[in-house]
């Protein structure tokens, strides 16, 4: 895999215990969203269609905690809504690296030059920073003029400061492979950002742009064409080349809705992320009385075109890191 060396050893260490343990069971991060509310309405994201009582809301720093403790995940990724706009997100994310959490702090970044200062860089560390794409094909996701170009400013500001800063993409069906090299090159040789995530659109329900998703036969075409000539190996990829290969199609994987469960001021979300069946009030709860044997590619229509790294890639790092030759593969970026 492509994050540092010490977090790998942290991670195949915590899904070691697991094992002898004998848990089937746990999570490999949790997606915490302290809020709802968010500065942009992005076209593949449907968090602010919450009622406005619940968009007024943040959620205490002691309660997020005991949230991410009661789980016992290495790893957390905080979401939202925009996640700057809580006014204690640097409370939360001190206390998380304070109990030796990964952390991974996901923004549109419009708000980062402002609170850059009330954080620390960390080797556990790191900004997730939203980019859809180049300038245009970027303002036109986020439906924000001059986005991208705030992004990137603020990215560059991070990286001065002395912080870890990644990235997430979202592609679409207009996207090309053309589209994918282009702003992977950008990010990787650019701008230098220390790890790039990507991820297929799924149908979200509440997403106001509801006409662009990718089906699964659509996406293998698209990042096949995109990862040609060993273009992959030259990007800095925050996945494992298991993940990567599933995303072309040269395998398949089974969902692990319950590797990446989320966690918001609704509860525990039931089955993952991206479906909000029902809501538990404790992770046990969460893990215990969800019928998990119900989804997946095949188990629920829903989940039919879902190729999306919440489900995924825990399969494909538990497979990664539970097998030598994936390991060495994930250590050479092969």
């Amino acid at each position: 895999m492509a994050m540092p060396l010490r977090q790998s050893i942290r991670l195949a260490t915590y899904l070691l215990k697991q094992k002898l343990r004998r848990r089937e069971k746990y999570p490999v991060l949790v997606e915490l969203e302290p809020l709802f509310a968010c500065n942009l309405k992005c076209a593949g994201c449907g968090k602010i269609a919450q009622p406005a009582s619940l968009l007024k809301q943040r959620m205490p720093v002691a309660q997020a905690i005991a949230a991410v403790e009661e789980s016992g995940a290495p790893m957390v990724s905080i979401a939202g809504g925009e996640p700057l706009m809580h006014p204690e997100i640097d409370e939360i994310v001190r206390q998380l690296l304070a109990r030796r959490k990964i952390v991974f702090l996901c923004t549109n970044a419009l708000l980062l030059p402002k609170h850059l200062h009330k954080f620390t860089p960390h080797r556990n560390f790191a900004w997730m920073v939203h980019i859809d794409g180049l300038r245009e094909r970027h303002d036109a996701s986020v439906r924000k003029v001059g986005g991208f170009d705030a992004a990137v400013e603020a990215i560059r500001q991070a990286k001065a400061a002395g912080f870890r800063v990644m990235t997430n993409t979202t592609f679409f069906n207009t996207d090309t492979p053309e589209d994918v090299r282009a702003v992977l090159d950008y990010l990787n040789d650019e701008l230098k950002v220390d790890l790039m995530q990507i991820s297929p659109a799924y149908a979200y329900g509440k997403a106001p742009d509801q006409e662009h998703w990718l089906g699964v036969g659509q996406t293998r075409a698209l990042f096949a064409k995109a990862f040609a000539d060993g273009r992959r190996r030259k990007w800095r990829l925050n996945h494992s080349p298991v993940f990567l290969d599933f995303l072309e199609g040269k395998r398949e994987l089974a969902c692990t809705p319950w590797g990446i469960p989320s966690y918001s001021l609704l509860g525990w979300q039931r089955p993952c992320y991206l479906l909000d069946d029902s809501y538990a009030s404790s992770y046990q709860e969460l893990i215990e009385t969800t019928d998990w044997s119900a989804f997946g590619r095949g188990k629920d229509p829903r989940c039919a075109n879902c190729m999306a790294h919440c489900g995924y890639e825990p399969t494909a790092v538990i497979a990664t890191l539970g097998s030598l030759r994936e390991t060495l593969r994930a250590a050479v970026g092969s």
